[in-house]
């Protein structure tokens, strides 16, 4: 008897533990936390103040200092089923914008409905976007030019877990990039960036789909895999008389059909930290809608890539000290104009190379000071160009 009760707890202290270190795998951000809040009314916040120093070749630059950010969280429980979270961002002191904005209502404890303003779920930047959760000053520019982080748009979807299966999954129908309002939105200097509607009197001629499914049964280990599939939202549909096939053709021709994919990798293992993350995005109709680009910005590619590789580790892992020091390098690649369409040449200058290596000194749970060296390079340059950055990050 007292064999099958030892066998019995060490059987039971095994499965907790195992589901423990699952749990560990399990990524989440600021309105994750909100969500799960015991209290009914929830604040949050966070921020970073950065400075940034480009030198090196025959010209002086002054260094710039910003309030890069600063945001405040705000959720509300309705009840034990539904609650709301809402994220308002100051960029810059003086610029404002609402990230985040929407209802979610718990169907099971596994599976909830969401509507509102939402990060789209693409890579690991776009929702994990806060200073305190990645190395560097700055975000990855991949998140920057590939997924324009961050991304939001209305919609409403489905979030929820797969416990058996470890799994997370998200999935959302949302409107699309403004691809089209007089004007081309798109090109290989600022890829998709300048297309994100943000929930800004944003209008809908086609719906999107995002999902995102993450795997996390592997301890220390979390997988990713996004998708984001549908057309470009143009203007020039508004008043179009659907008769006149001269000017539907027009208007087709403001369109990008757009599919993009992604996978992403995080592992930690003792003070160990590896990350990485790969984007493709076909876009079809480019040759079409080139023929509205400035071409000072350069032509919209056919596809685009990027990826990106970070190793770091925690030096102070062995000491008795909540600190964390950890030294990084990360390798980014990215190219606007991967393919092109018919008729148009690929530019060199759009296909990119950074390196990023620096400290992150984290000072207790929600509080950072970063410091780092970038080197930047395309393909068209016969050197790096060079930047210093530092800054301080506060999540609470």
């Amino acid at each position: 008897m007292k064999k099958l009760v030892f066998i019995a707890a060490v059987l039971i202290m095994a499965t907790v533990a195992n589901a423990q270190e699952k749990k560990e795998n399990v990524y989440t951000n600021l309105s994750d936390k909100i969500l799960t809040s015991d209290s009914k009314l929830s604040i949050g916040g966070y921020g970073e103040v950065n400075y940034n120093q480009g030198f090196g070749g025959d010209t002086r630059s002054n260094g710039k200092l910003d309030v890069q950010r600063f945001v405040m969280m705000l959720g509300y429980k309705f009840n034990s089923k539904t609650s709301f979270v809402a994220e308002l961002e100051f960029e810059h002191v003086k610029e404002v914008y609402v990230e985040q904005a929407f209802l979610q209502y718990k169907l099971t404890n596994n599976i909830s409905l969401r509507g509102g303003l939402l990060l789209a779920p693409m890579g690991i930047t776009n929702e994990y976007h806060e200073p305190t959760t990645f190395n560097g000053v700055a975000r990855p520019s991949i998140d920057k030019y590939i997924a324009p982080t961050t991304w939001r748009e209305v919609g409403a979807g489905i979030v929820g877990y797969l416990p058996e299966a470890d799994i997370k999954y998200q999935a959302y129908i949302m409107n699309g990039f403004n691809g089209f309002d007089g004007a081309a939105k798109f090109n290989a200097k600022n890829g998709l960036r300048k297309g994100r509607q943000k929930g800004a009197e944003s209008y809908m001629s086609s719906p999107n789909f995002a999902a995102k499914v993450e795997y996390y049964g592997i301890k220390g280990l979390n997988l990713g895999l996004s998708g984001y599939f549908g057309d470009t939202q143009s203007k020039a549909y508004d008043g179009l008389d659907e008769d006149n096939n001269a000017d539907v053709a027009a208007a087709d021709g403001t369109v990008i059909g757009m599919s993009m994919l992604g996978a992403d990798a995080r592992y930690r293992n003792s003070g160990l930290e590896l990350k990485g993350q790969f984007y493709y995005t076909a876009l079809s109709n480019t040759k079409d809608y080139n023929a509205l680009v400035e071409e000072g910005n350069g032509f919209l590619g056919s596809s685009m890539i990027g990826y990106y590789g970070e190793v770091g580790y925690n030096v102070l892992k062995s000491f008795n000290t909540k600190k964390e020091l950890v030294p990084f390098v990360r390798y980014e690649k990215w190219n606007t104009q991967n393919t092109m369409a018919s008729g148009f040449a690929a530019n060199d200058k759009y296909d990119m190379s950074l390196i990023t290596t620096g400290l992150t000194l984290k000072l207790t749970k929600g509080a950072v000071v970063k410091t780092d060296i970038q080197f930047k390079k395309s393909e068209a340059d016969n050197e790096y160009s060079t930047a210093f950055n530092a800054g301080i990050g506060i999540m609470f």
